[in-house]
């Protein structure tokens, strides 16, 4: 009852504004861009002017090839643009942030400071540095920002084109693991619901291919493994090797598939002063971990960031944070 309440104030803050920005997290990945557009989508047919911030010069391969198909079907702007198509009377413009809820997170920190009207769509716990002005709508349970824009689309009624209703799925299938994490009854009705409208699977497959490089990097860290307490995998790259966030969360995933294993970590660099930390759980509440180290996440998925700090010392950090939580 409470979200559906939550919904409808969406829907009013919708019907009161003119200009409508929205934006996901850094490093954009196939949940973040494709939320992103149907969000816009959705305010397209409203009438409304939308516009899609993106900030990041450098895309994984699913999120640079959606944004070489739509070029020019959305106003994309980075942050230097928002100014000049923001509404005169600010509270006529509205800022909604999809996929993350951290302040440090989102693509454009100007775009914060300059709307106070904003609306929070997420599937990930809040936290010490997560947005509280605005209107906040978390589900955790939800397996992605694109099943909350979906039911975002129930609130008008607006059936997707068979383009977008695929992207949609494609955010679902990445953030499940092909539908094998992170699931519900409502992950598969929605799954359902985009394939009424013609989302293709062969295309989603397309958007989530790898490249072959990135595979084999991939697979050496899978080679740098220690078992804690006979359950839990801590995987841990080299110190000179450089991963994006979304190789280290697909590792993570890949770990909980083998026996006995009930939680995940993995641990590389995704910068010259930057680790990374991925993390996943089947039933033990991961969340706390990730927090402590900086992070947050979800009962079953989290992630981290971590600077001026090697990869040997954090892994330290994490046994010794294990180990304290176990007595």
């Amino acid at each position: 009852m409470k979200e559906k309440d939550e919904l409808k104030k969406i829907k009013k803050l919708i019907k009161t504004s003119d200009n409508i920005f929205i934006m996901g997290h850094k490093n954009l990945d196939l949940d973040a861009i494709s939320s992103n557009i149907g969000m816009c989508y959705i305010l397209q047919k409203l009438n409304k002017k939308c516009y899609i911030i993106i900030d990041d010069t450098e895309h994984e391969m699913g999120v640079k090839k959606v944004l070489h198909e739509i070029e020019g079907c959305y106003n994309i702007i980075t942050s230097n643009e928002i100014e000049e198509n923001m509404h005169k009377r600010n509270k006529k413009n509205l800022l909604i942030i999809l996929d993350t809820n951290k302040k440090e997170l989102v693509q454009s920190k100007k775009a914060l400071d300059l709307m106070q009207k904003r609306v929070v769509l997420d599937h990930h716990e809040l936290g010490k540095t997560s947005i509280k002005e605005g209107l906040i709508l978390i589900d955790t349970k939800a397996s992605s920002a694109c099943e909350l824009i979906v039911r975002v689309s129930d609130l008008y009624n607006i059936k997707f084109t068979s383009y977008v209703a695929t992207l949609l799925l494609a955010g679902i299938t990445l953030d499940t693991n092909n539908f094998m994490l992170n699931t519900h009854a409502e992950t598969f009705y929605t799954a359902y619901y985009l394939s009424v409208y013609g989302a293709s699977t062969k295309k989603v497959q397309y958007l989530l291919k790898q490249d072959l490089n990135s595979y084999s990097e991939e697979q050496k860290l899978l080679t740098n493994i220690d078992i804690v307490d006979g359950n839990i995998a801590i995987a841990k790259s080299s110190p000179n090797a450089i991963y994006r966030r979304q190789d280290l969360a697909r590792i993570a995933d890949t770990l909980l598939f083998f026996n006995d294993i009930e939680i995940s970590i993995v641990i590389g660099k995704i910068g010259k002063e930057e680790v990374g930390v991925s993390a996943r759980s089947i039933e033990r509440n991961i969340e706390p971990l990730m927090t402590k180290l900086g992070g947050g996440g979800n009962e079953n998925n989290g992630a981290a960031t971590i600077t001026n700090k090697k990869i040997s010392e954090i892994v330290t950090d994490i046994k010794k944070l294990l180990k304290e939580e176990g007595k």
